[in-house]
């Protein structure tokens, strides 16, 4: 497969069986060949993505110690500001050439999780910064809730599945500012190849090229959403829990031609997690004698952890 394919999430909620139908065999599909797609009839709208988009723009324009009073120590990164260079993708050891932030699950004052993940971190200067993340993270997990309905049905599961896996889920929205360019990059580049953690990913900023997905040849190929798409893809966590039905892709953003290092990129994706509890042990029927079992047992919370180490957000 040598182009991402496209797919509209009005099909799923159409109320017409045939076109639901169609949308779970499109998504079926694509995740199977490739593990991306381009996304379509998203929770996300034009001005919600501009307000978005300014804000992070805004936070990130301000002064370094403005930033690093929100970089918060001992939480492996999980919440609020991570400093230029400190994020490093596994098997690399030049750091990526990117700044982030991070908004995590908003929860009930009784929720049981409330020891369990840090707090959100309020940027004080920009108050809109702050409502506009908390919208678009609500947003962008509803959009991901009826995807994994989706990829149930075609796994053979109850549409409904995956819901009490990833309701409270330990999801992350990144906003992600890849700054100029002001010297010869010496292999670093703006984001290493790499899979990611969790279940799907559904990445806003696809537009325009950078970022690049490994097909199953091998080959590299430009993944460029249209402004009113989201790219989406499988994260490590489905590809283990479907024994690697669903394919997990490597994927990367590659710094620009020379004559473009003076200009910023900023890119947002969702990391959609579930609860830490949530088995990813191989579903039973993704395992068969032409598919033996793949990865050995575990939880999500004991992956998220082990990878968060590999990454460097954690120390051991």
């Amino acid at each position: 497969m040598d182009k991402i394919p496209s797919v509209d999430l009005r099909d799923f909620l159409s109320g017409n069986p045939e076109r639901k139908q169609k949308f779970v065999n499109e998504i079926g599909k694509a995740y199977e060949e490739i593990g991306f797609v381009a996304l379509k009839g998203h929770f996300l709208d034009d001005n919600l993505v501009e307000d978005l988009y300014g804000e992070v723009k805004n936070f990130f324009e301000q002064p370094v110690e403005t930033k690093q009073k929100y970089e918060i120590p001992g939480i492996g990164g999980q919440r609020g500001y991570v400093g230029f260079g400190k994020e490093t993708a596994k098997g690399f050891k030049k750091g990526d050439l990117k700044e982030f932030w991070h908004f995590g699950q908003y929860l009930s004052d009784d929720s049981k999780y409330r020891s369990e993940y840090p707090d959100n971190v309020i940027v004080d200067e920009l108050p809109k910064f702050n409502e506009v993340g908390k919208e678009a993270f609500q947003m962008l997990e509803k959009t991901g809730q009826y995807v994994l309905r989706a990829l149930a049905l075609h796994l053979g599961l109850d549409e409904f599945y995956f819901d009490d896996k990833i309701a409270e889920g330990n999801s992350i929205l990144r906003p992600i500012h890849y700054p100029p360019i002001t010297e010869e990059p010496d292999d670093a580049v703006r984001a290493a190849a790499h899979g990611d953690i969790n279940l799907i990913t559904l990445l806003m900023g696809a537009q325009g090229k950078g970022l690049q997905v490994q097909n199953h040849n091998g080959e590299w190929i430009d993944a460029i959403a249209e402004p009113d798409e989201l790219m989406i893809n499988v994260g490590d966590m489905l590809s283990r829990h479907t024994n690697n039905k669903l394919k997990s892709t490597i994927h990367r953003v590659v710094n620009p031609p020379r004559e473009m290092w003076s200009t910023s990129r900023y890119s947002i994706p969702f990391f959609m997690h579930p609860i830490s509890a949530m088995s990813l042990n191989a579903l039973e029927n993704c395992v068969d004698e032409n598919n033996p079992k793949l990865y050995e047992d575990t939880t999500a919370g004991e992956f998220l952890h082990e990878r968060l180490i590999e990454l460097g957000l954690i120390k051991k």
